[in-house]
C-alpha cells in the first residue's frame, strides 16, 4: 500500500504528525536513493582523471585532445542544468530522475566500450546531458521531501558530505579500477549504481501534485543560457593550450559574457523565465550560490593539481594516489555533520565563513610542497584542514540555496546550485591550469629545459602557484560569505509540495 504524506494544513502540524513514523522512515529511504544518484553524478567529475593516461594509451589520442574527455562532460552538464531543472518542475521530478539515471547508465556503457576517442568524448557529453536531467531532480526531491528544520539539517548534511567527498571518492575508485581491472570500468561502474537507484525510485516515489496549467518553456532563456555557458567554459578551457591573449580564447569568453548578460536581461522581462531572478536575488540563496561556485572552483583545482603532485613527484600508483585523499573525505564528512546543528540554530553565515577561512589555510599548506616533501609531514595536514573547511561550506550552502523556495521553482533552484558548483569547478580548473602553465613556462625561461631537475622544479612551481591562487579563492569566499550571508536560522517553506512515497 502506498504511504502518502498528507497535504499541508493551515495549522502547525508537520508531515511527521500527519503520517507517523512510517512516513519518516520512507523519507530517509528517499534520501538513500537520492544520495546514490548524487554519487553517480559527482563521481564522474573526477573518476576518469586517473584513468586518462591508460585511456590515452589504449585509444591513441594526443595530449591536446586529452582535456576534452573531462571538458565534454562539464560543458554538457553545466550548460543544460537549468533546462533540466525546469523540465523537472514541468514534467515531474520522478520522470526526470528515472530518465536521467537510465540515460546516464546507457552513456556510461557506451563510453566504457568506446573503440575510439570520438566515441569516448561523445559518450562523456551524453553523460553530461543526462546528468543535467538527473542532478536537479535529485536535489529538488530532497528539498520537497524534508521540510522539518531538524530533519532537513541532517538530510542535507548527508547530501552535502556526498557532494563534497564524491570527487575524492571518484579518485580512489578510479585508481582502484584502473590499476586492477581497466580504465573502461571507470565508466562501466555507473551502470550497476544507476540500476539500484532506478529500482529504489520506482519503489519509493509516487506521483507528484503538479499544476494542470503549465506555463510555456522559456526557449529564449534556454538558448542564451546554454550557448553562453558553453562559450564561457570553452574559452576558459582553451586558455591552457592557446594562452589568455589568443583570439579564440578572448572571443569565446567575450561571447559567453555577452550571451549571459542577454540571458539576465531576458529573464527579467519574460513572463515565465527559465531562471526567475527572484531565486537569485534572495540574499540567503544568492550568497549560497556564490559560495557553492567558489568552493567548487577551489575544490576541483586541488583534486587536479594534488593528483599531479602525488603521481609525478611522490611517484604514487593510481590506487595509492586515490587513497591519499581519504583524510580529506573524512574531514568533509565530519565537518558536514558538525555544521548541521549549527545551521539549525545560527544559520549559514558562521559555518560557511569559518569553512572558507579554514579551507584557505589548508590550501596555503600545499603552497609549501617541494621535491623533498613527504605525504605524512606535508600533504596529510593540508588534506585534513581542507576537508574540514569544505565540509563546513558545502552542506550548509546547498541547504540554504534551496530553503524557502517556492514549490514551482524547486527544480530550477536545485539546478542553479549544481550549475554554480559545476561551472565554478570548470572555471576554477581552467583558470588554475592556465596559471600553472604560465608559472612553469616562466620558471623555465633562461634555464636548461633538458635538465630533469629543472623540469621537476618547473612542475613544483606550477603546482604551488595553482595552490596559492586556490587559497585566494577560498579567502575570497570567506569575505563574500561574511558580507552576503545573513544571520539567523534558515526559513523553510511550510507549504512545500508533498512528496509521495511507497
Amino acid at each position: 500500500m502506498p504511504i502518502t504524506t498528507d497535504p499541508p494544513s493551515p495549522g502547525p502540524a508537520t508531515s511527521d504528525t500527519a503520517t507517523g513514523p512510517t512516513s519518516a522512515r520512507a523519507r530517509w529511504l528517499v534520501l538513500g536513493v537520492v544520495s546514490l544518484a548524487q554519487i553517480v553524478v559527482v563521481l564522474d567529475a573526477t573518476i576518469v582523471n586517473i584513468a586518462l593516461p591508460s585511456a590515452q594509451k589504449a585509444l591513441g589520442f594526443s595530449n591536446d585532445d586529452r582535456q576534452w574527455v573531462v571538458t565534454a562532460y562539464a560543458l554538457a552538464f553545466g550548460s543544460l542544468l537549468l533546462l533540466g531543472g525546469r523540465l523537472g518542475d514541468r514534467l515531474g521530478r520522478k520522470p526526470m530522475f528515472v530518465t536521467g539515471l537510465v540515460g546516464f547508465a546507457a552513456a556510461s556503457a557506451l563510453g566504457g566500450a568506446a573503440p575510439s576517442f570520438e566515441v569516448l568524448v561523445g559518450a562523456r557529453a551524453a553523460q553530461g546531458v543526462f546528468g543535467a536531467l538527473l542532478a536537479p531532480a535529485a536535489l529538488s526531491l530532497l528539498t520537497v521531501t524534508f521540510t522539518d528544520p531538524t530533519e532537513r539539517g541532517r538530510a542535507f548534511a548527508v547530501f552535502g558530505a556526498i557532494s563534497g567527498a564524491g570527487g575524492a571518492v571518484g579518485l580512489i575508485l578510479g585508481g582502484a579500477l584502473t590499476e586492477y581491472l581497466s580504465w573502461r570500468w571507470c565508466l562501466y561502474v555507473n551502470v550497476p549504481l544507476a540500476a539500484v537507484a532506478v529500482v529504489g525510485a520506482v519503489l519509493l516515489l509516487g506521483k507528484e501534485q503538479r499544476p494542470a496549467d503549465q506555463p510555456r518553456l522559456d526557449l529564449a532563456g534556454v538558448a542564451l543560457s546554454v550557448s553562453g555557458l558553453v562559450a564561457l567554459v570553452y574559452g576558459l578551457a582553451n586558455a591552457e593550450s592557446d594562452g589568455w591573449s589568443s583570439g579564440p580564447t578572448l572571443g569565446f569568453i567575450a561571447a559567453g559574457v555577452v550571451l549571459l548578460a542577454l540571458f539576465t536581461w531576458v529573464e527579467a522581462r519574460v513572463e515565465h523565465p527559465l531562471l526567475p531572478l527572484r531565486v537569485l536575488l534572495d540574499r540567503t540563496r544568492g550568497g549560497s550560490f556564490v559560495a557553492v561556485g567558489l568552493v567548487g572552483a577551489g575544490m576541483f583545482g586541488v583534486f587536479l593539481f594534488l593528483t599531479y603532485y602525488l603521481s609525478t613527484v611522490l611517484g604514487y600508483q593510481p590506487l595509492e594516489t586515490g587513497v591519499s585523499f581519504l583524510p580529506m573525505i573524512v574531514g568533509i564528512v565530519v565537518a558536514a555533520q558538525v555544521a548541521a546543528p549549527v545551521v539549525t540554530r545560527l544559520g549559514v553565515k558562521v559555518p560557511v565563513t569559518v569553512g572558507f577561512a579554514t579551507g584557505a589555510v589548508g590550501m596555503f599548506l600545499f603552497t609549501r610542497l617541494g621535491l623533498d616533501s613527504t605525504y605524512w609531514a606535508d600533504v596529510f595536514p593540508g588534506l585534513v584542514v581542507l576537508g574540514l573547511g569544505i565540509g563546513l561550506v558545502i552542506a550548509p550552502s546547498i541547504s540554504a540555496a534551496t530553503a524557502g523556495v517556492d514549490r514551482a521553482d524547486a527544480g530550477v533552484a536545485s539546478a542553479a546550485v549544481n550549475t554554480f558548483q559545476q561551472i565554478g569547478g570548470s572555471i576554477g580548473t581552467a583558470v588554475l591550469s592556465a596559471v600553472a602553465a604560465t608559472a612553469a613556462t616562466d620558471y623555465l625561461d633562461g634555464r636548461n629545459p633538458a635538465d630533469p631537475l629543472v623540469q621537476a622544479m618547473a612542475g613544483i612551481e606550477s603546482y604551488t602557484t595553482a595552490f596559492t591562487w586556490a587559497a585566494g579563492v577560498f579567502a575570497l569566499g570567506a569575505v563574500v560569505s561574511a558580507l552576503l550571508l545573513p544571520h539567523g536560522a534558515l526559513e523553510v517553506d511550510p507549504d512545500a509540495e508533498p512528496v509521495l512515497v511507497h
